[in-house]
């Protein structure tokens, strides 16, 4: 599904990414993890096409991202990749359920017995016509998971998708983001900080000055 080989990315003369390698297959689960400034987010941004590279190369399903114009990134974000953030990003001016099929309907894969049904599963129903401000922390970030899986991407990236929640709640938030990926096929690559979160995926790797540790 994903493989990314020597990568490389610089913000004018520092180097952030230094050869990063990794591959994940379809339907798997991996966590990333790493010390601040490590090149987590920056690895997901360009994994996302929302940023350039220097060197090495990034393959989504065999299609290779540096020979994408902007317009393609952009198609690729819509049809290919999911995002989730430690902020939610929710619309402020639509509604839950708006919300919840924003990103399918870009992709033209909207489909309301699926909306349905992760509005169910994620505890949303009868939130429909909320805006995203009249929601708790973990609320939106349900929200946030239900509109990237409603498009079912075959690839989800989340930074620090539990970040901003108390631990109770970003477990809750994890185990049905974890649950849906599965029902769906999903790929999923997750930055996270806590080591307890890693160990819930298939398989986790570590970045340290800009390169997997050993």
């Amino acid at each position: 599904m994903l493989n990314v080989e020597n990568l490389q990315k610089s913000f004018g003369p520092v180097p952030v990414l230094r050869g990063v390698d990794l591959a994940l297959a379809a339907g798997e689960t991996l966590a990333l993890t790493g010390e601040s400034g490590s090149g987590k987010s920056t690895l997901l941004h360009l994994i996302a096409g929302l940023d350039r590279f220097e060197g090495g190369a990034i393959r989504l399903d065999g299609t290779d991202l540096a020979r994408l114009s902007d317009p393609g990134r952009a198609e690729l974000r819509r049809t290919r990749v999911g995002l989730v953030f430690q902020q939610f990003n929710l619309i402020p001016s639509l509604s839950v359920g708006d919300n919840l099929a924003f990103q399918a309907r870009l992709a033209d894969r909207h489909d309301p017995d699926w909306q349905a049904r992760l509005t169910e599963r994620l505890g949303l129903a009868g939130l429909e016509a909320r805006w995203p401000e009249q929601l708790s922390g973990g609320q939106q970030q349900r929200v946030a998971v239900g509109r990237t899986l409603a498009a079912r991407p075959p690839l989800v990236l989340a930074d620090e998708p539990t970040g901003n929640l108390d631990e109770d709640t970003g477990d809750a938030v994890l185990d049905l983001m974890l649950e849906l990926v599965a029902e769906t096929g999903a790929a999923l690559l997750m930055v996270t900080h806590s080591d307890r979160l890693a160990a819930r995926l298939d398989r986790r790797i570590h970045l340290s000055h800009g390169k997997v540790a050993a």
